[in-house]
């Protein structure tokens, strides 16, 4: 079969699209023939080698498909060649394997996807699975009628205002172009601002009319990290998830103290969270396949590759300009 193997860290360039041998799946598990690749952040983060939970080297990346079962292994019952499914690498002990024509696994991780699934949209559900944590788990204990989305036209920001909306939740997206916040807009945020051309602090003051938000979501870090306590709701949270631009900086305790009569709170979230919990992470995935099979979430494709192109893929994503999900088809 075709795959993308990884053996050494770099740029896109160490990405090689190479012939390796077809999987057999073993007791217990399902042999999956792919249709759609989704392409992550946490894939970028092992080709550069700063991933902390990076599978050993050589692997072939990747932590999510769509496709059909191809082959049932011994042991395995209730399951059906020509199957849809849905594979997340979270689900495997290690977090890899699905730039591949082929992936072998426990017939647990393949999700059956219900009548109306799309194979495609299916592929992007990675970012839902953090989107909807985010929302309803991460988020514990606040009350959220609002929520402020960074980066929210990206994979998991626009997965985030869709969930968001359909937990009936007001959204106020940012994101960086004009083009970025007009899609925010049509996935149904309220307000979307392009933080490069307008004071966000002060727009989402005037979009929340002085209240702030109740749930700010920031992938981003960084020095503009602090920010966000002069953007909160009384009794909010802040939920760091990312550090696109670095760890944020330690000046946000100074901010949460300028902001105390608010009693700001923050997180710091990872999916990994539940890596030692498969109950957690198939609820949420089942609700995940509820949702896109009724219509209620639709990714929001930005490009169709081949496979072969997974290096394009990576300068693609890393380039800022993606607008919603990149696929790969092998």
């Amino acid at each position: 079969m075709k795959a993308i193997l990884l053996s050494r860290t770099g740029d896109p360039s160490v990405l090689e699209y190479v012939e390796v041998a077809t999987p057999r799946p073993g007791v217990g598990e399902v042999l999956v023939r792919a249709d759609t690749i989704g392409v992550s952040m946490p894939e970028l983060l092992v080709r550069r080698g700063t991933y902390a939970w990076m599978p050993p080297l050589p692997a072939i990346p990747g932590i999510e498909m769509s496709g059909t079962i191809a082959e049932l292994g011994p042991g395995v019952t209730g399951r059906a060649v020509g199957e849809p499914v849905f594979v997340s690498a979270r689900d495997l002990p290690v977090r890899a394997g699905c730039y591949a024509e082929y992936i072998a696994v426990p017939a647990a991780a393949a999700h059956a996807l219900p009548p109306g699934c799309d194979l495609e949209a299916a592929s992007c559900l990675s970012n839902y699975q953090v989107a909807y944590h985010l929302l309803h788990t991460a988020s514990r204990g606040v009350a959220a009628h609002t929520v402020l989305v960074h980066t929210a036209a990206g994979g998991v920001g626009s997965a985030a205002v869709q969930l968001a909306r359909i937990a009936g939740m007001r959204v106020v997206g940012i994101a960086g172009s004009e083009a970025k916040r007009q899609a925010v807009l049509a996935l149904g945020a309220e307000h979307a601002i392009n933080y490069r051309t307008e004071d966000v602090v002060a727009r989402v003051r005037e979009a929340t009319e002085g209240r702030g938000a109740d749930l700010i979501l920031d992938p981003v870090g960084g020095k503009g990290f602090a920010r966000n306590f002069a953007m909160l709701a009384a009794l909010g949270m802040v939920i760091s998830y990312g550090r696109l631009d670095g760890p944020p900086d330690p000046g946000f305790v100074q901010a949460m103290r300028d902001n105390s009569a608010i009693s700001p709170a923050v997180r710091f979230f990872t999916i990994h969270s539940f890596d030692d919990r498969p109950d957690i992470r198939a609820a949420a995935t089942r609700a995940l396949l509820e949702h896109l099979s009724t219509g209620a979430i639709r990714p929001l494709i930005h490009a169709r590759l081949k496979l072969a192109d997974a290096r394009l893929a990576h300068e693609m994503l890393e380039s800022g300009e993606v607008i919603g999900k990149i696929v790969m088809k092998p």
